[in-house]
């Protein structure tokens, strides 16, 4: 189905919930930009502005019980898999209300009531950690699937070629998107890889292959939803390419000076949320005042999120030592 069929198709509180998605990450992370420059927030901190459409479109054509796991740019991921943007602010601020109680930081966005397995610090660390999800579902006569992030750079990385094979050779229920936002931190794809079309190298492993517009949020929805019915029904793997574009630099502290105010500027004028926002204008879905008002509340909320993560405490050496292990096993329950 083309983006274009399925914007006529859609129920209107869907597309809207598309649309208040996408602008809910856009100013969490311009306002998260903005935390760690008044020192609130510390450490590594990697932003999803340009990219939203990826997280949102992918994770609207899973069901809730479906597992999910991200890299180290897992804001957006987070936001949209159900995580409070009050708990995750906090978590950025180091403080015992955040998702993972301050002691993760923005690499490490989990809650596992969700179902979302968190962001990975390690580059193409998630990849096979979503073998085993997917294996654990299998083992377990679930009908649930997997869907892994993961960025160009983790292409090169040997997990991810272990995982596509055990994916393939033993039938598992991953659909692995990689997001390929064009820059493996300050690297150009066509510097790192001999096959600049990803989806090429996944062609030896048996699984389905596809390749998505990431700034198009529809198509994203679309060709995900297809992916999860062929992955549910047949069990098996599938990989996505969703070509996507990174705003800002690899990381908070990175200035970018490997691409020009000229290619940036380009990169900006196919934003994914103001491509939505004309669709839904140009053919009377929304009116201006309506998607205003999204836009209002959203910001209510990261400010309320920010309100929450100043007020909250911080943890106390005691709490080093907790969360560790506990007499269920491994602490939750898949």
């Amino acid at each position: 189905m083309q983006a274009t069929t399925l914007l006529k198709e859609l129920p209107t509180e869907k597309l809207t919930e598309l649309y208040r998605q996408m602008v809910l990450i856009r100013l969490f992370e311009e306002k998260t930009n903005e935390m760690y420059h008044k020192g609130n927030i510390g450490g590594y901190c990697h932003l999803y502005i340009g990219e939203e459409a990826v997280a949102v479109g992918a994770l609207n054509a899973l069901r809730p019980d479906d597992y999910v796991i991200g890299a180290y740019r897992d804001h957006g991921h987070a936001i949209v898999k159900g995580c409070d943007p009050k708990a995750m602010m906090a978590e950025l601020f180091g403080k015992t209300t955040g998702v993972s109680k301050g002691k993760g930081g923005s690499m490490h966005m989990f809650n596992p009531e969700k179902r979302f397995f968190g962001g990975d610090g390690i580059v193409a660390g998630e990849l096979p950690i979503a073998v085993g999800l997917a294996f654990a579902v299998e083992y377990r006569g679930g009908d649930q699937i997997v869907l892994c992030f993961f960025g160009d750079g983790a292409v090169n990385e040997g997990a991810f070629h272990e995982a596509m094979n055990l994916a393939a050779l033993w039938n598992l229920p991953v659909i692995y998107l990689c997001e390929n936002n064009k820059w493996g931190m300050g690297t150009p794809v066509a510097k790192a890889s001999c096959a600049i079309e990803l989806t090429e190298r996944a062609c030896c492993y048996c699984m389905r292959l596809d390749h998505v517009d990431g700034m198009d949020v529809l198509a994203v929805l679309d060709t995900v939803q297809r992916a999860a019915k062929y992955c549910r029904d047949t069990r098996k793997p599938v990989f996505i390419e969703a070509a996507t574009e990174r705003f800002a630099g690899h990381s908070i502290s990175d200035p970018q000076v490997y691409r020009s105010k000229e290619e940036i500027a380009r990169a900006k004028e196919n934003d994914p949320i103001d491509k939505l926002k004309k669709r839904l204008l140009d053919e009377g879905i929304k009116q201006p005042n309506e998607l205003e008002a999204i836009e209002h509340d959203a910001g209510r909320q990261v400010d309320d999120a920010v309100k929450f993560a100043e007020e909250s405490p911080f943890p106390q050496p005691d709490d080093l030592c907790s969360d560790l292990w506990d007499d269920s096993g491994f602490g939750c329950e898949l």
